[in-house]
């Protein structure tokens, strides 16, 4: 049951809505003069024309309020410009450099190979085996890189079965035309029927196994805070709209919520395109309906590729025990059900140490660490100490596990700036008085029950980010959200949340996402195929997320009830 704050004082938030309306409509008829609020609007809607058509790259048009709002007088140029390094930034600059590691050093492929190979290469098995890594890939780093490295490991695999196959039943019926001494009557219209057969088998099941790569890259990144960036950018807006909320989302947090969340979409998109491209015959899903020898060469192909590999690293070790030590430290900074090390140590009076802060000193040690293990030893000429790579080393005996031209080339510093140019919306919204405007107009929502308001929400913004960036469609839509939430006194967090995952249910166009365009690109694909595959998953999405919110989501943030720090008194 959701319960809704009955405040009959005559300060409530409605009541100073409707008096800041009629003032704003007593100032307007009396002095003829635009209103802030229509100001920021207009700035506002013009980001979101230019973020829609990508007239200007992205990173430009969220860089247009350093510009709009002083011009219009809705802010200073140094009040704005502040807004573009928030700590949020900070703690996805330091998510990314983690991932640039990883990917540096191939830690991720030999993790993704491990897990197939202990998986095997049986159809549906195959897919959880590929479905799973890339979800746990993304939780990490980008969705583009891990579909990016996955997709050609999938298409291998398939290929190696489908060409193992096609050389069994060759030899099955070579075999069968000798005993019958009648080798040309059965050899052709059999064996070609059998090839026209087996190349559709395989064109569905590359399909299937695209699809899964580029969806589950999607849904992985859902899961923890840094691994998409709609979900920073949540965490950025309400620290921004509501700066008493005590840290409600938090590294921890947001894994306890949204870990549930992904692995049940990922379980249910499993089935959907197991259904769609596989069928439900589970003897030759599981069973691969082949001979044992296909299977032992088609897993022989991940094999050969694990070995390419070798032993593992000095850097590898170094860049995996960094990132596990980091994840650790994330999730025992505030777990919310005891006292973390943060709040013991730093944080008794103030929050002084943040998840970002966490993340830039363990990013810091990639930049400390050398890649190779030190030695004091040198050659046999020098007794073992003139060429000591401590003296006379090459640069590569000194170079460290990441430099900044490594960073400086695969960073993606655009999204640094839309970061900033959605605080920098939200901060102005909140100065102009444009979300209480807002909150006024969305009050006649109070009559629609709270969880349709959510779905209905969370299936407008998966439309709209079908056709726009995530990071753009969060942008937008959360600062409306907020003050829809307080003008209708619901949590913001109960639309907030899941319109933020819902902005990751990119699945319809190739266009949607990267990760789509990727899948697309390989050529196996027609956007019909992925049209029909995303649909059904959007809604499944939907209601996935809206059950998640009602259900363990409204028991961790206490959804049910209208928070104090929510109750925003400022007027500008």
């Amino acid at each position: 049951m959701f319960y809704r704050t009955q405040n009959t004082h005559q300060d409530c938030f409605p009541c100073r809505l409707r008096s800041r309306a009629l003032n704003e409509c007593v100032k307007l008829n009396s002095g003829g003069v635009c209103s802030q609020e229509a100001k920021c609007g207009f700035a506002i809607i013009l980001m979101a024309l230019y973020w829609c058509t990508e007239c200007i790259p992205l990173a430009m048009t969220a860089l247009l309020p350093v510009v709009l709002f002083p011009m219009l007088g809705i802010m200073e140029a140094s009040e704005v410009c502040v807004q573009y390094l928030k700590d949020s930034n900070m703690l996805f600059f330091g998510g990314l450099l983690v991932a640039i590691a990883v990917e540096h050093w191939n830690l991720h492929k030999r993790i993704a190979l491990q897990v197939l190979l202990i998986v095997g290469v049986k159809p549906s098995l195959l897919m959880i085996g590929f479905m799973s890594t890339t979800a746990f890939l993304s939780m990490w780093i980008s969705n583009t890189a891990s579909t990016a490295m996955m997709l050609p490991i999938a298409n291998a695999v398939l290929q190696q079965l489908c060409d193992t196959e096609a050389r069994a039943e060759e030899s099955g019926a070579d075999a069968f035309c000798q005993v019958f001494e009648n080798k040309q009557t059965h050899k052709n219209p059999e064996a070609e029927l059998r090839r026209l057969k087996r190349e559709q088998k395989y064109e569905k099941l590359s399909k299937g196994m695209s699809l899964s790569v580029c969806y589950s890259a999607s849904i992985g990144g859902t899961a923890t805070l840094t691994g998409t960036t709609p979900n920073v950018i949540l965490k950025g807006q309400i620290d921004e709209l509501f700066p008493g909320n005590g840290g409600i989302i938090n590294f921890a947090s947001w894994f306890g919520f949204a870990f549930p969340n992904m692995v049940l979409m990922l379980a249910l998109s499993w089935l959907w395109l197991q259904f769609l491209y596989l069928g439900f015959n589970l003897k030759k899903s599981f069973g691969c309906g082949t001979k044992k020898e296909t299977d032992q060469e088609a897993f022989q192909v991940i094999k050969d590729e694990y070995k390419k590999l070798g032993r593992m690293t000095f850097a590898e070790a170094c860049v995996l025990t960094i990132f596990t030590l980091l994840v650790l430290l994330w999730f025992t900074r505030e777990p919310g059900f005891i006292p973390g090390w943060a709040t013991v140590l730093f944080n008794k009076d103030k929050e002084f140490v943040t998840d970002g802060t966490v993340a830039i000193l363990m990013s810091s040690l990639f930049f400390c660490i050398p890649s190779k293990f030190p030695t004091c030893r040198g050659s046999a000429d020098d007794g073992g100490s003139a060429n000591s790579p401590w003296r006379h080393g090459s640069n590569d005996d000194f170079s460290t596990l990441l430099n900044w031209d490594i960073v400086h080339e695969k960073m993606p510093w655009n999204i640094l700036l839309l970061l900033g140019g959605g605080f920098a919306l939200a901060h102005g919204s909140e100065v102009s008085g444009l979300s209480i405007w807002l909150g006024e107009c969305l009050i006649p929502l109070q009559s629609i029950p709270p969880f349709a308001i959510s779905i209905l929400l969370c299936l407008l913004v998966a439309m709209f980010t079908e056709c726009s960036s995530n990071t753009a469609t969060t942008t937008l839509f959360l600062p409306i959200l907020a003050s829809m939430a307080i003008a209708i006194q619901i949590h913001p967090m109960y639309v907030m949340l899941p319109c933020t995952i819902a902005a990751s249910l990119a699945f319809m166009l190739p266009v949607a996402t990267p990760p789509n365009a990727i899948a697309f690109s390989y050529g196996n694909l027609k956007v019909i195929d992925m049209a029909k595959a995303g649909f059904v998953l959007n809604f499944v999405g939907v209601l996935i997320i809206n059950l998640a919110v009602n259900t363990w989501g409204a028991a961790m943030f206490d959804l049910n009830t209208f928070p104090s720090w929510a109750n925003i008194t400022k007027t500008p």
